[in-house]
């Protein structure tokens, strides 16, 4: 599956209902990790709406920065994470729940499914997937 069709996948799972933010994430990298699907369903259950509904970092920041974590076994995790965040700043405008949803002209700054896409496609980048 290429990062374009992990994305697209990720914002269905996120539209469906059964996925937070960081569930849809870290479910269509699951394969970057020795953890099973439901094991990440499991891990990632708290991270939603801002860091356990506190509007604080975004869920979907917070599960590619676990997959990045669990893929590079802690190894340079630290400035991977930052590029990470700091390309998703760039392109959604924020990178706190609260200041993602933030209404402008009656829609927020980035919706949940295009953080969701965007956590993707970064980490994609960045970890140089196709």
């Amino acid at each position: 599956m290429t990062i374009t069709e992990r994305a697209v996948k990720a914002v269905e799972l996120k539209l469906s209902g059964g996925y937070n933010c960081s569930q849809a994430v870290t479910a269509v990298l699951a394969d970057q990790t020795s953890l099973t699907d439901d094991q990440l369903k499991q891990i990632t259950a708290g991270f939603c709406a801002g860091m356990g509904n506190l509007e604080a970092t975004c869920g979907a920041l917070i599960g590619v920065g676990m997959i990045a974590g669990l893929k590079t076994e802690g190894n340079g995790t630290l400035k991977i994470t930052r590029q990470i965040q700091e390309t998703f700043r760039d392109r959604c405008g924020a990178i706190k729940c609260k200041d993602l949803k933030t209404l402008t002209d009656g829609k927020p700054l980035c919706s949940c499914e295009e953080c969701v896409r965007n956590a993707v496609m970064i980490y994609g980048e960045i970890m140089e997937l196709n």
